[in-house]
């Protein structure tokens, strides 16, 4: 899913009051974390990750696999916080702008 620039501004408006809830560390992505990830998803629509001054990988890299694995779309990766969003299908709470 391809954001337009108007429906990625919401949603870092949005991310921008949240707390990361998950942070990456030296051992990065295991399979725990990400069906973790994929459950918060689930009932938030809209995560903030943090990753680690200890973990060796690349945000942007982390984001993208972390991304494909949960089928997530990446809002935004700035510094060291990735934003994640994807709609629930059975009751989406966050409406995008057209």
């Amino acid at each position: 899913m391809e954001f337009t620039s108007k429906q990625r501004s919401y949603l870092k408006g949005l991310a921008s009051n949240e707390d990361a809830i998950f942070q990456i560390g030296k051992s990065s992505i295991t399979p725990t974390m990400v069906q973790a990830i994929d459950d918060a998803i689930e009932k938030r629509e809209l995560i903030k990750i943090s990753v680690l001054k200890n973990c060796m990988d690349d945000p942007h890299e982390l984001a993208d696999i972390v991304a494909e694995r949960t089928r997530s779309n990446v809002v935004i990766v700035i510094g060291k916080k990735i934003v994640l969003y994807r709609p629930n299908k059975k009751n989406p709470r966050i409406v995008l702008p057209k």
